[in-house]
């Protein structure tokens, strides 16, 4: 017969008989077992979450190295927009001023670049958010240089232009005329010398011998050298860029209709042909197809105070001779 064993209860202050029976053992079993596992479980979840495998460990590395290589590239792309910018200044400020050019628009150089659709397929990637914003970063920025570079283009034809243009342009008065001597009457209303009405004077006239030397204000292609009614013998020149020049009442015309001529090149003498009272050239010049002062054409020939000289001159001639 088996000992029977007691153990001492706290709660009822008594010795009491311990239970040895099958079921309590299996009890008792069950309990340890349950602990073991739990604890188990616990180890696990804690060694998976706070403690990387190797795979986990190179992601997190690559991750790290991408990151550096975004940030790299992002300080390389902020130093690469300081370039732009500064040549962004240096061409609406200078370059366009030089040659006369609408600056670009603002909207047009701040205005990004890429796909929508494109930029959705990079949230796939890791470090999406990121990837995303240096994307169209780059995007935007490659776009803004692409336009600067066709600016600089804009920039190459108008320079050519503008040496053209400056030689092409009327830049001296069509006679000599050194003392200013041979200015007769000026550009506005003036009176008939034979009508003896007002009448708008649409160029200028310039008193001179029979067979004194007129000369092409500007380079040009001749496009009319014939008799022209009430003008007489006359050459009309065509200069490009929205400029041509008329000279009347030739005694002889020197060009031909297509003749390439250059600036200060004699195209025909003074004459008095036409509807005309005596000796003179008659002188025009056009822009956009409208008759303009000459006077604002003699930079080339005149001083200032030559300038000044000569629009009073101009001005006081209150009759003209054609």
């Amino acid at each position: 017969m088996a000992k029977k064993k007691f153990h001492f209860n706290p709660e009822t202050l008594s010795y009491e008989e311990t239970d040895h029976t099958l079921l309590h053992k299996v009890k008792r079993l069950l309990i340890h077992l349950f602990s073991g596992v739990s604890l188990g479980i616990g180890f696990f979840f804690i060694f998976v979450t706070l403690i990387a495998s190797p795979e986990e460990k190179q992601l997190a590395r690559e991750r790290n190295r991408l990151q550096a290589q975004y940030k790299l590239l992002e300080r390389s792309m902020d130093e690469m927009y300081e370039v732009l910018r500064d040549l962004q200044q240096r061409d609406d400020n200078l370059y366009r001023v030089i040659f006369q050019a609408d600056p670009i628009p603002v909207s047009l150089r701040t205005s990004g670049a890429g796909n929508s659709e494109y930029y959705k397929q990079l949230l796939t990637m890791t470090n999406s958010q990121i990837a995303v914003e240096t994307t169209r970063k780059y995007d935007a920025l490659r776009k803004q240089f692409y336009i600067q570079s066709q600016s600089y283009d804009d920039l190459v034809v108008l320079a050519k232009n503008q040496e053209k243009m400056l030689q092409s342009i009327p830049a001296i008065m069509p006679v000599l005329n050194k003392d200013l001597k041979q200015t007769a009457s000026g550009y506005g209303w003036r009176i008939d010398p034979i009508y003896r009405t007002r009448r708008f004077h649409e160029g200028m006239d310039f008193t001179a011998p029979t067979g004194t030397d007129i000369f092409a204000t500007g380079q040009g292609r001749v496009i009319f050298a014939g008799w022209r009614q009430g003008y007489g013998n006359t050459v009309m020149i065509d200069h490009g860029f929205n400029y041509k020049t008329l000279y009347a009442h030739m005694h002889m015309i020197g060009v031909k209709v297509g003749q390439q001529v250059h600036r200060g090149e004699v195209i025909g003498k003074v004459g008095n042909t036409g509807k005309s009272t005596g000796p003179h050239l008659h002188y025009e010049v056009h822009h956009r197809g409208q008759p303009t002062n000459p006077q604002h054409y003699y930079f080339l020939d005149l001083s200032p105070k030559e300038y000044d000289e000569m629009v009073q001159l101009s001005n006081n001639a209150g009759q003209m001779f054609d």
